[in-house]
């Protein structure tokens, strides 16, 4: 299960900078998890100032 960005995103890049498998990039609105790479370790989530990153609903969500 991956990680997912929501709308609530305010594109700091905080995450990017976290993620450790480079999972995270900069998306057209919002930055963007590649379910594929991210290994659910949640980092991201811990370092988002806006709590915009939750657990995804299985891959590619």
């Amino acid at each position: 299960m991956a990680y997912v960005i929501t709308d609530e995103c305010t594109g700091c890049g905080s995450c990017e900078d976290e993620c450790s498998v480079n999972a995270i990039s900069e998306g057209d609105d919002k930055y963007v998890i590649d379910p594929e790479a991210c290994t659910d370790c949640g980092d991201c989530a811990d370092i988002c100032p806006v709590e915009a990153i939750e657990p995804g609903v299985g891959k590619g969500k």
